[in-house]
Formats: structure tokens, sequence, C-alpha cells
């Protein structure tokens, strides 16, 4: 019993984080930095002028509860590689599926907050002289942050669903040779 007590806080304390990691996601999505071109008073150059640079800090705020979820999860699991072996059948089966599935989102989901507060905290300087047009600034593209989010929210649904099959397939483990200590010898007559 106190071992399902324990599940239950876990996932609950991984569905907070995961949320919170979502929340900075949509956060730093509405926040990304904006710019526009100005030209310098003392020489013949423009530059770019950019407005608050918060969605940085949102999108690493993301990245790091999302990673701090996901080591929860493994470390309760021990990685589905360590501990003891897994009872055979569906839930077995469903465990490797959801855990090959939970990295992969996972991943994508870093590397959106990642390059997303990487390419949002990086401002140009001088562009161009008055005579060129079409100066742009660099700015972050609409939507990296969006696609974190949403892979957020996919890692939170197949991490939960990967713990519960985990555990399912934990109950009762399987034991080489029949839980015997020892071969044992049959009779001849």
């Amino acid at each position: 019993m106190g071992e399902s007590k324990a599940s239950t806080l876990l996932l609950i304390i991984v569905f907070i984080l995961d949320v919170i990691a979502f929340g900075l996601a949509v956060a730093a999505e509405q926040r990304r930095s904006t710019a526009k071109v100005v030209p310098d008073e003392n020489s013949e150059y423009t530059y770019c002028v950019y407005d608050s640079d918060i969605a940085t800090g949102y999108g690493v705020g993301a990245f790091l509860f999302l990673l701090v979820s996901q080591a929860l999860i493994m470390g309760a699991t021990r990685c589905l590689c360590c501990g003891r072996s897994l009872r055979p059948g569906g839930s077995r089966a469903w465990a490797i599926v959801l855990f090959i599935a939970t990295w992969l989102t996972f991943i994508i989901a870093e590397a959106c907050f990642v390059g997303g507060a990487a390419r949002n905290a990086y401002h140009t300087k001088y562009r161009g002289f008055y005579q060129v047009t079409n100066l742009s600034c660099e700015t972050l593209r609409k939507g990296v942050f969006g696609a974190g989010a949403s892979f957020t929210v996919f890692t939170l649904i197949l991490s939960e669903l990967y713990y519960v099959s985990f555990a399912r397939s934990k109950e009762g483990g399987w034991t080489p040779y029949g839980r015997e200590s020892a071969i044992g010898m049959s009779s001849f007559p």
C-alpha cells in the first residue's frame, strides 16, 4: 500500500512539473523578442533595437522543469534497464514502447526549448547603410516554443502511461527457474 501511495505521489509531482513547463513554454511563445530597425544618430548605419528578453528565461525554465520531471520518472523506473526484470506480457511490451516514445518526445521538446532560448537571446547589432532596403532584424520564428509546449504535453501523457505500464509489469516480477534456487534433479527408476 505504501508503494501505491508513492506511485500516486510521483504521478502528481510529475504532472505538476510538466504543467509548469507547459505554462512557461506558452508564456515564452507569447513574449518572444521583437525588434525594429532604428537609424544611428552618429553615422550612416542602422541597427536593431530589441524589446524585452524574458522569453529566453521562460524557455530555460520550461527546459529545467521538463528535465526534472523526466529525471524523476526515469529514476523511479530505473530507466527500464536496471533492477529486476519485468513480468512478460502486454504491460511489459507497452512499457518498452512508451519508454521509447517518451524519450523521443522529451528530446524534441528539450531541443525546441534550448534552440528557442538561444535564438531568442541572439541579437544582431548594426545591419547596414541607409540606402539598403528591406532590412530585417533577426528574431525567433513564431511557433518554436509552441512546438516545445505541445511536445511537453505529449511527454506528460506518455511518461505517465509509461510509469503505469511499468508498475503493472513490475507486479509479481518474473524470476528464472520458477523461483527455485537450484536446478532440480530427476530420479530414474
